[in-house]
C-alpha cells in the first residue's frame, strides 16, 4: 500500500498540518511526529468528515487523488490565528522536561490560494530535538521509520501521518474501535537497517521524492 498515486490536478490538494513551536521549551521530534499522525487520523475519523458532514467532500476529493501533507510551524499570534480555520488540534504530553507536542490538522484544500493565516507560515526547516524514544507504550498502531532518511521533522511528520492514515483505512472494524477509544495514539520507532530489511508490514509508505528525498523512497511502515 503506497501513499503517492501518480494522478495529478491542475492545482494539487494537500492536508496542511501546523506544529506549535515553543522556543523556550520545544517538544521532542518523536512526540511531534506522533501527534501529527494522531491529528491526521482524528480529522479523518471526525463526524464532520463522514458522508453528509461538511468536510466530507473536501476529504474525498483529496483522498481520491493524492494524500499529500504539508507541515508548517507557528507560535504566538500566528498559532492563535490558524485555530480559526477548520480542523482539529491534538496535544501530546511531552516526556521529561520537554514541552508538549501540539499539532493542528486542517481540512484538505488546494495548495493555492491558501488562507493568509496558513500562507504566512514556514514549511521548510521545521526541526525539533531528537531526544529519546517514544513514550507511547501500548499504542494500538506502531509506525516505523526507515533508517538513514536524513529528513526534517516536518517531512517525517508528514510521512508518519501517511502511515497512520493508511493504517486507519486498512484496520478491521474492531481494531479501529479500540484505536479510537485510545485517542488514536501512535508509537513511532526507529529500527536498525537489519530490523527494517527483515520485517514485513501491512502498510508501507513510498514517498515520490518531490521534496527532501531523491526519487521514490520507502519512508515509513505501520502495523497493529
Amino acid at each position: 500500500m503506497t501513499s503517492e498515486p501518480n494522478d495529478e490536478q491542475d492545482v494539487p490538494w494537500a492536508m496542511q498540518l501546523v506544529v506549535h513551536r515553543d522556543r523556550a521549551n520545544p517538544a521532542r521530534e518523536v512526540d511531534v511526529v506522533e501527534a501529527a499522525a494522531r491529528a491526521v487520523v482524528t480529522l479523518l475519523a471526525d463526524e464532520r468528515s463522514v458522508p453528509g458532514g461538511p468536510w466530507h467532500e473536501a476529504v474525498r476529493t483529496w483522498r481520491d487523488v493524492q494524500i499529500r501533507k504539508l507541515v508548517r510551524r507557528a507560535d504566538g499570534k500566528r498559532w492563535d490565528d490558524v485555530q480559526q480555520l477548520p480542523g482539529v488540534t491534538v496535544r501530546q504530553e511531552g516526556a521529561g522536561d520537554h514541552g508538549d507536542a501540539i499539532v493542528r490538522a486542517f481540512v484538505p484544500a488546494p495548495v493555492q490560494p491558501l488562507p493568509k493565516a496558513l500562507h504566512k507560515l514556514q514549511v521548510s526547516g521545521t526541526n525539533f530535538p531528537e531526544d529519546g524514544d517514544s513514550a507511547s507504550s501500548g499504542a494500538v498502531v506502531t509506525v516505523e521509520v526507515a533508517p538513514g532518511l536524513g529528513i526534517s521533522t516536518g517531512k517525517l511528520a508528514a510521512q508518519c501521518g501517511h502511515a497512520a492514515q493508511l493504517a486507519w483505512e486498512a484496520l478491521p472494524g474492531d481494531v479501529r474501535e479500540r484505536w479510537a477509544a485510545d485517542g488514536y495514539r501512535v508509537r513511532v520507532v526507529f529500527p536498525s537497517r537489519v530490523q527494517w530489511d527483515a520485517a514485513r508490514r501491512p502498510v508501507t509508505v513510498t514517498d515520490a521524492g518531490l521534496t527532501e528525498l531523491d526519487g521514490p523512497t520507502d519512508t515509513t511502515r505501520a502495523w497493529w
